[in-house]
């Protein structure tokens, strides 16, 4: 018998709540959780990253996070849609950002192990654009702030990128693998936790949130 929730895979793992709709009070109503999870006041809350302004044509999908009372939520993860950048029907974007050992980005990037960081090591040591070996970036905003995503290990269904900002980890992955282009377009990330635009769009909820992953 355990208390805690587990993954057969994995062991102990924070409860993922996904709401099944998407709109307007469903975002209140998550920003109202992880707003109430800061405590103390010194210690971080967990960002809620949503490009904003949103694509030409894209829609906010799904909004979830990972956590309970016992032990806070240590991550939360976003849902966008709208046509590929490269064309040839829609596409998926999904954006987490979480603590350190949570492995909620890698189980969406489809691989094993909570962290990237083994991986970003290896990005870090790059020998530059010229070498067979380079690893290339997407360079995006987050918060006013230029932040590096490195492509890490995914499924071939799709694309996964990661990196940092705020002191945890950020993940970015995109179906089908080609639109991960995107994020070589002046994508700027925004904390939904701080403010809500009243202009987001809505659409369908995302399939990858509700367990299609």
């Amino acid at each position: 018998m355990h208390s805690e929730s587990r993954c057969l895979a994995c062991g102990p793992v924070p409860p993922f709540h996904v709401p099944r709709n998407i709109g307007a009070e469903i975002v209140a109503s998550v920003v109202d959780r992880l707003a109430a999870d800061v405590d103390p006041p010194s210690r971080p809350g967990v960002p809620l990253w949503c490009p904003w302004p949103l694509p030409a044509g894209w829609t906010l999908t799904g909004v979830a996070y990972a956590g309970d009372d016992r032990g806070g939520i240590r991550a939360t993860a976003v849902a966008c849609a709208g046509p590929a950048p490269l064309g040839g029907g829609p596409a998926d974007l999904l954006f987490v950002a979480e603590e350190p050992g949570v492995g909620l980005g890698t189980r969406f990037a489809g691989t094993t192990g909570p962290d990237p960081g083994p991986e970003l090591v290896e990005a870090l040591r790059d020998p530059g654009p010229r070498h067979p070996g380079h690893r290339s970036t997407a360079k995006i905003k987050v918060a006013g702030h230029p932040t590096p995503l490195w492509v890490v290990e995914s499924r071939d269904d799709r694309s996964a990128y990661a990196g940092e900002a705020r002191g945890m980890w950020l993940h970015a992955i995109a179906w089908p693998a080609s639109a991960g282009h995107l994020l070589a377009e002046d994508v700027v990330l925004h904390d939904l936790t701080e403010w809500t635009p009243p202009e987001l769009v809505y659409g369908a909820p995302s399939p990858y949130l509700q367990g299609r992953a």
